[in-house]
């Protein structure tokens, strides 16, 4: 369905307002005119012939009036002709229109008649082709502005699809008016951005690829402190913080090499939601051990979505454990709505630095920066990242009492009940 605000129905409307305003603008001046020729051709014509007749009659003279002309006194004059007003007007007498000059004189009344007088066909002719042409007029000026509407912007739509295809080849390039001008500095724009992101996709992957090996080092030697039987227990519970953390290291690590590769070339199978906010809500209970805070997973309406499983491990899982390093006490929820994960704490809500990842016009002073950020906008950016590659809506609002409810909301034509 064509929008209604369409440039090129603007345009056609246009044409067809000024054709409209010229015809009735044409059409006064013609209304004028037809008047005006009128007065001159008829009533001036009743007019002489009366100021010719009415002396001879007083005088006792003959009357020989032009053809189609008559001129009747006083009883002569027939009866539905009687008690005019004085000037001309028309008269239909049997079916016949009749101009008519009612006049008097020192002798009494007269009226000077015009028998033949065609104007009122000539006029009526007249009046027919100008709203033939005024017709012709409209539907050409509606044909002419969309005719011009689509040569203008049907360019403009090529060049927006090709555009929002990521086409390598831009139309309109070789074109020297406006619109090349606009499609050669869309193409500079677009090589410059393929540029910057394929450039940060292969620092990504290059990043990724060069910290695998340090993090296998780090987990194979934890695990083989961890193996040895007679390992100090000081010494066995660092080496279980260093395999945890090079594990999370690891996954992150995984979670960065899916984002910089194509959404084509990543398998998506179908991964329930559920299950995966249930482990990692199991997984992050070691980070409220000990606490006086509550980590609980209330469950809600199952479903699965079409996309990388590591992704959504990541996605859900970073969102868990901030809520639960940065709730001091109360409790950390997550549940699942329609299509959508939340998880949701009672701690001091989100710093201003922080919720400009969700809204820049939230953005905060670079004190409060400094003062509130605290790493905790790392773990949510990369969560919006993922969100942004799944096609999904990382949504931030303040909770009823205190505290944080961060949102995953997914697409609904990836999801499946």
């Amino acid at each position: 369905m064509r929008p209604p605000d369409s440039l090129r129905r603007r345009i056609a409307v246009a044409y067809l307002l000024f054709a409209l305003g010229s015809s009735l603008f044409l059409a006064a001046i013609a209304i004028v005119a037809v008047e005006g020729i009128e007065v001159h051709l008829v009533d001036n014509r009743l007019a002489e012939a009366a100021a010719w007749a009415a002396p001879r009659h007083a005088g006792g003279l003959p009357v020989a009036m032009p053809a189609g002309l008559s001129f009747h006194h006083g009883n002569a004059i027939p009866p539905p002709l009687r008690n005019l007003p004085e000037g001309v007007g028309e008269v239909h007498v049997d079916g016949i229109g009749l101009h008519v000059l009612a006049g008097k004189d020192d002798a009494g009344n007269y009226v000077v008649v015009d028998h033949e007088s065609d104007y009122e066909k000539i006029e009526l002719v007249v009046y027919s082709m100008f709203g033939v042409g005024f017709i012709g007029i409209m539907l050409f000026s509606l044909f002419l502005g969309g005719f011009i509407g689509r040569r203008f912007v049907t360019p403009i739509t090529t060049l927006a699809a090709a555009v929002r295809e990521s086409s390598t080849e831009l139309p309109l390039l070789e074109r020297s008016d406006e619109l090349g001008v606009l499609a050669r500095a869309f193409a500079a724009h677009t090589s410059e951005l393929r540029t910057y992101l394929e450039r940060e996709r292969l620092f990504t992957g290059d990043v990724s690829h060069e910290l695998r090996t340090p993090l296998t080092v780090i987990t194979g030697a934890a695990e083989i402190i961890l193996a040895q039987p007679d390992a100090n227990p000081a010494t066995a519970a660092a080496a279980e913080r260093i395999l945890r953390a090079a594990n999370e290291a690891s996954a992150c690590v995984n979670v960065l090499l899916t984002l910089a590769r194509s959404r084509d070339r990543i398998a998506h199978p179908v991964t329930s939601v559920d299950q995966i906010a249930r482990a990692e809500t199991e997984r992050a209970q070691s980070l409220v051990a000990g606490t006086p805070v509550a980590l609980r997973f209330l469950g809600g309406p199952a479903f699965a979505i079409a996309a990388p499983p590591e992704l959504l491990v990541a996605a859900v899982g970073n969102l868990i454990r901030n809520a639960c390093q940065y709730t001091a006490q109360g409790e950390v929820a997550v549940r699942l709505g329609a299509e959508s994960v939340l998880v949701e704490d009672t701690g001091p809500g989100l710093p201003l630095a922080v919720r400009a990842i969700f809204d820049p016009a939230q953005g905060a002073a670079p004190a409060a920066v400094a003062k509130g950020s605290a790493g905790a906008g790392l773990g949510l950016a990369l969560v919006r990242r993922i969100c942004e590659y799944l096609g999904a809506t990382l949504v931030y609002s303040e909770r009823v009492g205190g505290g944080s409810i961060l949102e995953i909301r997914f697409n609904p034509a990836l999801t499946k009940s």
